[in-house]
């Protein structure tokens, strides 16, 4: 169904048509970063050190929100913690770049327009620090991640120390004077038992016109980001109803350049929570339609897994909707993961312009997606208010 949307929507054609900042087009001339042949040599076997280097001033640092758990009451508290790193400045024409994508969108010569999409393409324009390491001050300890990889990422799960369930503690990254970035995290500490909401984002929660390549571009670089009518509602009333510690997960197949963009609208209008985003598109803008429309399903069971192994006991309502492969991972892992996910609940997205939705939204495609699955254990929903009833009734179920 993916490849066949992406052919329809004609995505391959509109990626080969965006800026690819590492054509000699869009190379500065002047970055310190141009450094030739051997100097790049130099610099790269530098970069492949296996010790890792320290964070330099000249660095961008984000260390992105998380969730303590333990599997146990006997055991340590632990918590995944994920930094990413960039060079500061793009070793690339930004305003020509910025043009492009405003020209191939149909826009008008707009400032404002144009000052968003340098502001937002930014993250996709850096170039990754790999085996960097990153340090992470909680409670008064300090940790040390493991260098970063190739796509400038360091995850780590590390033993943090004790806290009450329910308590949400600040993390800082020890950088060097003049790092910028997002340099300080939330965790949010999940006692092992009791309740627990995974959600998509892209059109499940925000409107991103997944099943346009144009959609997506318009909707991540240019537009105002605008929540699904009545989820943010719906959220609230649901974050109201649960325990202080239930952990809410936000899992996107959007990559992870968007985190500033896609926490400041989680920050804005939905419940704080853990945003697991993708490893998959560094420095290429075509990178975020692939990332938003290839391989979806295997990427959010993995994802989805890896929550089991960290809260095996609590029971998960799981949101999503039509546009990707949200009920086909959903099912799955209701299957493999036996007694986990309480509540799958799908959004029917009715955008009569997307190629392909009649089919995403057919009643066989969920049946298909949910064989095995108990009737009462899933819903697709077009008006988020059909939800709060559903919700309320599985958790009076086990309370």
């Amino acid at each position: 169904m993916q490849t066949r949307t992406r052919k329809e929507a004609q995505f391959d054609e509109f990626e080969a048509q965006l800026p690819d900042p590492k054509h000699p087009a869009f190379k500065t001339t002047t970055s310190k970063g141009d450094v030739g042949i051997i100097g790049g040599l130099i610099r790269a076997i530098g970069d492949l050190n296996p010790l890792g280097k320290n964070v330099t001033k000249d660095d961008v640092v984000w260390l992105l929100d998380n969730t303590a758990f333990r599997t146990s009451r006997l055991k340590s508290w632990q918590a995944e913690y994920v930094a990413a790193v960039f060079e500061m400045d793009p070793h690339c024409k930004v305003t020509d770049i910025v043009s492009r994508i405003a020209e191939q969108l149909g826009l008008a010569d707009d400032a404002a327009e144009r000052k968003t999409i340098a502001e937002r393409i930014l993250p996709f324009l850096w170039d990754i620090r790999m085996v960097r390491i990153v340090k992470v001050r909680t409670e008064g300890k300090d940790l040390k991640m493991t260098p970063t990889n190739v796509n400038g990422i360091s995850t780590q799960v590390m033993k943090i120390p004790s806290a009450d369930k329910g308590t949400i503690v600040k993390s800082r990254a020890v950088v060097p004077q003049g790092v910028s970035g997002i340099l300080e995290a939330n965790t949010v500490y999940a006692g092992t038992k009791g309740w627990a909401i995974l959600s998509d984002i892209d059109d499940t929660i925000k409107i991103t016109m997944t099943s346009s390549p144009t959609g997506i571009v318009q909707k991540t670089f240019v537009d105002e980001p605008t929540p699904v009518p009545g989820m943010p509602e719906l959220y609230a009333q649901v974050k109201a109803s649960l325990p202080e510690d239930t952990p809410w997960f936000y899992l996107s197949a959007s990559p992870y350049n968007l985190y500033p963009f896609l926490k400041e609208f989680r920050d804005k209008y939905y419940p704080p929570g853990t945003m697991i985003l993708r490893d998959f598109s560094w420095k290429t803008v075509a990178g975020l339609l692939s990332a938003l429309t290839m391989g979806t399903e295997q990427y959010k069971t993995d994802r989805m897994k890896k929550i089991n192994s960290w809260l095996p006991e609590r029971k998960m309502i799981v949101i999503g909707d039509s546009t990707q492969s949200d009920p086909e991972a959903y099912g799955e892992i209701y299957r493999t993961v036996p007694g986990w996910i309480e509540l799958i609940l799908i959004r029917k997205v009715e955008d009569v312009s997307a190629i392909g939705i009649a089919d995403k939204n057919h009643p066989d495609r969920f049946e298909k997606a949910f064989e095995g699955i108990p009737k009462e254990a899933w819903h697709v929903f077009t008006e988020p208010s059909e939800c709060s009833r559903l919700i309320q009734d599985v958790v009076g179920k086990h309370s």
